[in-house]
């Protein structure tokens, strides 16, 4: 039985709410049960940022995120602030940028190049969202790969499918490499 709570959290404009929509549609795809949240700072860019994603196969009694299965940082300050909130045994995905790494043993850590894959592999640091996603669709396989594609072509702008198409195949390298 699937129960997983997922925490995306970095700055306003890296697209994290946009990806927590987009990992919540790939599950209603497969079926499952979905609850989706969002929050952010009143900066329009480089605030605060998550999105908070429920995905079970069951009924989900509470709507919000307490203890998170699976946390993914993208600049130091939010997994500063959040990784408390990730339960024993959770996932740990952060930017290979962040130069403090927690130190908590009770995890697993993935320190991963998504800015830099966005940035200087596709050339559009726009799409570290779908690159993000990417990488949680790997260590995860909490929705099909079928259905996390159509959720994010269905909502990238048009004419951006193909590379972010490219991001979502970077994001699945990232982790098996």
């Amino acid at each position: 039985m699937i129960h997983q709570e997922f925490r995306l959290s970095g700055s306003g404009g890296q697209g994290l709410i946009l990806a927590g929509i987009i990992l919540a549609e790939a599950a209603l795809y497969d079926g499952k049960n979905v609850v989706q949240s969002q929050s952010y700072g009143p900066e329009a860019r480089g605030g605060a940022s998550k999105a908070e994603v429920i995905i079970s196969d069951s009924i989900i009694n509470y709507p919000k995120v307490d203890k998170c299965d699976v946390l993914l940082a993208l600049t130091e300050s939010a997994c500063n602030k959040y990784i408390n909130s990730l339960k024993e045994g959770g996932t740990l995905i952060i930017d290979d940028s962040i130069a403090n790494k927690p130190n908590r043993k009770d995890i697993k850590i993935y320190s991963v190049p998504i800015l830099d894959t966005a940035t200087n592999k596709l050339g559009k640091p726009m799409v570290a969202n779908i690159v993000a996603l990417g990488s949680i669709y790997e260590l995860t396989n909490v929705v099909s790969k079928e259905s996390l594609e159509k959720a994010v072509l269905n909502r990238v702008p048009r004419g951006t499918e193909d590379l972010n198409k490219k991001a979502l195949e970077e994001g699945f390298n990232l982790i098996k490499n």
